[in-house]
């Protein structure tokens, strides 16, 4: 029973700087804002922001290519042989696929 007035003169002293405390946990651990839940969106907004990278560099190189292919007869003759192994009538088409370890 001697603990607990102890504590509580304690806190009765220092009143103020315990309810600094206790406020900066709750702000700083517990609320919806916390400092970890920012972090964690931090990172988030990181990766989605490494993700529209990739997909803007994508979308780029695909739409260089659709302006070849809608300007050109020879890039149109080149895709339909590498991607759909077309081939005029006097050519043999060989495949080789890498195997994966």
């Amino acid at each position: 029973m001697e603990h607990f007035f102890t504590f509580w003169n304690f806190i009765r002293r220092h009143k103020y700087a315990v309810a600094v405390v206790v406020f900066l946990l709750i702000i700083g651990l517990f609320d919806e804002n916390s400092l970890y839940t920012r972090y964690q969106r931090r990172v988030e907004i990181g990766n989605l922001k490494r993700e529209i990278d990739k997909y803007q560099a994508q979308y780029d190189a695909e739409a260089m290519e659709l302006q070849a292919l809608e300007n050109d007869p020879k890039a149109v003759e080149r895709m339909a042989r590498e991607r759909y192994f077309m081939k005029r009538p006097n050519e043999d088409i060989f495949v080789y696929v890498e195997e994966e370890d």
